[in-house]
């Protein structure tokens, strides 16, 4: 079974970037949001009654991402993965009102079922930044189709943090990104070194 890596962080923090560019220089595949072209992603903008449709096939995605990258001979990296869409995403949504209690707790039952048969991500790298980095970022990706505001990103941070606390820390390896430089010259030769064991051990 290949080993899968997953970059976590808040959003505009450079997740997807590192995604592609660890995956070129390691020699991993990969599994991204695909944000433009989910299915609900445009209509979940327009109307928060897609939420759920929109959270459901975003677990869907990842679960065959995840599938895919398990069953080959070569590790994959995924940006964001299956965690975040429940314990962030889903979480922000529901205390925005675009969820109800109810359909949480569905997606809650999805998310475990879809654990239990696959497992968990061998190791998270944790991109971390301060609020002003990540807020200016966020700004500069300027996505079309982007459901989570400015003012959402302190929530979405508590809600990363709170679902952190509960990995083992030797599954984490964390990385501060603000001075970093856009191409990630200065992290890309050390989080290499870093995910070694994790791709050695499989």
């Amino acid at each position: 079974m290949a080993a899968l890596i997953t970059v976590v962080g808040n959003s505009g923090v450079g997740k997807s970037t590192l995604t592609r560019l660890l995956a070129q220089k390691a020699g991993l595949m990969t599994g991204l949001e695909q944000h433009q072209e989910r299915p609900f992603q445009k209509a979940f903008k327009q109307t928060a009654h897609q939420a759920l449709a929109n959270q459901v096939d975003y677990f869907l995605l990842r679960a065959e991402q995840e599938v895919v990258i398990r069953n080959g001979t070569q590790a994959g990296i995924l940006d964001g993965g299956l965690e975040m869409d429940f314990h962030v995403f889903s979480h922000l949504f529901h205390q925005k009102g675009y969820l109800s209690g109810q359909e949480l707790d569905l997606l809650r039952r999805l998310y475990a079922t879809l654990r239990q048969h696959l497992p968990d991500p061998d190791v998270y790298i944790h991109l971390t930044a301060r609020v002003e980095t990540i807020a200016r970022r966020f700004l500069e990706r300027d996505r079309e189709l982007e459901i989570a505001t400015l003012e959402d990103l302190p929530l979405l941070e508590a809600l990363l943090e709170r679902w952190l606390e509960n990995v083992p820390e030797r599954k984490v390896i964390r990385v501060k990104v603000d001075d970093e430089p856009a191409d990630h010259r200065l992290i890309l030769p050390i989080l290499i070194e870093k995910i070694k064991p994790y791709l050695e051990a499989r």
